[in-house]
């Protein structure tokens, strides 16, 4: 029996049917302010590899409006303390096409472990899927619904998590879930339980987040709506 006939194999097909519209890479050098961009950070902004040279001032031109000035903080930020370039955002690209991303990234050290970098990913999540990727998706899921089901509760768990961290809906969850499935060669279930298994590695929230939270969870009914009383 292949790869592609066993739960694993199906899968790995669902990955590939649900894959992002648009997954690249990208590397930021702190000392010289020197982007470097995959061919699919290139077309996602509307350009062809290699047609422009990426640089904060491009990067910032395409930003929606609205994002524009957080996204100029960030980098600030990245450069003065060494974070990694992560965030949520929009941007336009040549044709005014507005792109709803979510930038993944890590720092990258030199030998002594010092950051003079971050790297990592851009995942377009603006709901672009064409048909033919719709029709690949709808057979992987009948395909795949056997272990879909089975893993449906980490899943949900999962995406739930990711919806919190990175301020993204349940759709956008489930395709940043899907992607690292397909670029890791890992079942679904599996990432979905890695990343909640790895919460027990975050630090703890501010003692302020835990009160506001508690005061939510105890004053919810007075927010709801009187018809969803159950």
């Amino acid at each position: 029996m292949s790869n592609e006939d066993t739960g694993q194999g199906r899968g790995h097909r669902l990955a590939r049917a649900y894959r992002p519209a648009g997954v690249g890479t990208f590397t930021f050098w702190f000392d010289s302010g020197r982007w470097e961009w995959s061919p699919e950070v290139f077309r996602m902004h509307g350009y062809a590899p290699g047609e422009v040279e990426p640089t904060t001032e491009l990067l910032l031109s395409h930003k929606h409006p609205e994002d524009r000035d957080v996204v100029a903080g960030l980098i600030t930020r990245t450069i003065a303390e060494g974070h990694p370039f992560s965030s949520r955002h929009r941007f336009l690209d040549t044709a005014g096409r507005v792109h709803t991303v979510m930038v993944v990234a890590d720092r990258v050290l030199d030998d002594r472990g010092d950051p003079i970098g971050t790297t990592g990913y851009y995942l377009d999540l603006s709901d672009t899927v064409d048909a033919a990727a719709e029709d690949a998706a709808g057979e992987a899921i009948s395909d795949a619904v056997g272990e879909v089901v089975a893993a449906r509760a980490v899943i949900e768990q999962a995406k739930g998590v990711l919806m919190r961290m990175y301020r993204i809906n349940a759709g956008q969850a489930f395709k940043v879930l899907v992607w690292r499935s397909q670029e890791t060669n890992i079942k679904l279930r599996d990432v979905a339980a890695r990343v909640v298994a790895d919460l027990e590695l975050l630090p703890p929230p501010p003692p302020a987040t835990v009160a506001a939270f508690d005061h939510l969870l105890l004053t919810g009914h007075e927010r709801m709506d009187p018809g969803d009383a159950g």
